[in-house]
């Protein structure tokens, strides 16, 4: 039943960030997202994380019983990726007569320079890397955020206790020994989880390392989504952003693969769909990220004024979030 969606081609996903970690705006995302109709909701595999989206998706239960909760998904990744990274820097070697172009593109404002903080606060920081070729000076480097499976699933009854459902493993081309070792590390819980997405950019002889993948997954999950990750953390940019997206997954849905569902991620935003239709591209769902959580977060910190911890003590300012959330849940779900 939970699965409904990817088999009508209706599977709307949201991408919190696999490092974004401001606890208040996951709760709020999970709380909006799960009144407008969101089928599972991704985020970064940390336990507070977690706790925060589970916590928003209780509430929107709570305040509409009927509504269905996602699927609660963690990220992980089987060697370095754009997507597990933050960016840093040391603010003693900013220039002081620097325009700082880095605090004007950075989409969650995680680059202060005010008399409390100067630097780049990490839980805001999900590692787009737009700052990175615009310092002046260089001095803006990325390092790594490493999550061990280990430390979210201590046993296979956490998995059991509906605290996490469903994962997420972003790959690269070549790294198809890497592929199955972590998948054996998972290999415990994999057949207990409701779902398990592969993300994946555009590669050359991408048909044949999606096969090696394949080859790898054992055991073989209970569902499996292809994730085309056509353009990473882009979605914000403008519509054509989503070109990559749309290129990617018809290229996959041509392969006919023999397991899994395909569903767009990379560059998704409002004209996702519309050119989905146009274009006849039957893929099972899309995933939204920065598109998603910018057109909410934007609204609520519009406002100018303090943001309840819990959304829900503001009803009038939580059903206006939902609504703009359901204006982009309602395309993929006609």
């Amino acid at each position: 039943m939970e699965l409904e969606a990817l088999r009508s081609h209706q599977w709307f996903k949201l991408i919190c960030g696999a490092s974004y970690q401001h606890l208040p705006a996951i709760r709020h995302l999970a709380l909006i997202y799960t009144l407008a109709g969101a089928d599972c909701i991704d985020m970064a595999p940390d336990p507070a994380t977690i706790a925060a989206a589970r916590e928003g998706i209780a509430a929107a239960i709570k305040l509409e019983p009927t509504a269905i909760a996602p699927l609660v998904m963690v990220s992980f990744n089987d060697g370095e990726d754009p997507h597990f990274r933050k960016a840093f820097f040391d603010p003693e070697l900013c220039p002081s007569d620097c325009s700082r172009p880095c605090e004007k593109v950075c989409p969650t404002t995680a680059i202060k320079f005010s008399n409390d903080y100067n630097g780049i606060m990490p839980n805001l920081c999900y590692g787009c890397g737009r700052c990175l070729p615009l310092c002046p000076v260089q001095i803006i480097h990325t390092r790594e955020q490493v999550y061990v499976p280990e430390d979210i699933f201590h046993q296979v009854d956490d998995v059991l206790n509906q605290s996490v459902n469903a994962i997420e493993i972003h790959t690269q081309p070549n790294r198809t020994k890497e592929f199955a070792a972590f998948w054996q590390r998972l290999s415990p819980i994999i057949p207990k989880l409701k779902l398990v997405a592969v993300s994946f950019p555009d590669c050359e002889d991408l048909h044949d390392y999606l096969m090696s993948l394949l080859e790898g997954m054992n055991p073989k999950p209970r569902s499996l989504i292809w994730q085309t990750d056509g353009r990473p953390m882009s979605g914000d940019i403008g519509d054509g952003a989503t070109r990559a997206a749309l290129q990617l997954g018809q290229k996959v849905l041509d392969f006919q693969l023999p397991l899994g569902f395909v569903q767009l991620a990379g560059g998704t935003n409002a004209s996702t769909v519309p050119k989905l239709r146009q274009a006849d591209i039957p893929v099972a769902g899309v995933a939204y990220g920065s598109y998603a959580r910018k057109i909410v977060m934007d609204f609520l910190e519009g406002l100018g004024e303090e943001i309840p911890d819990h959304l829900e003590d503001r009803p009038c300012l939580l059903w206006q979030a939902v609504a703009i959330a359901r204006q982009l849940v309602s395309q993929i779900k006609t």
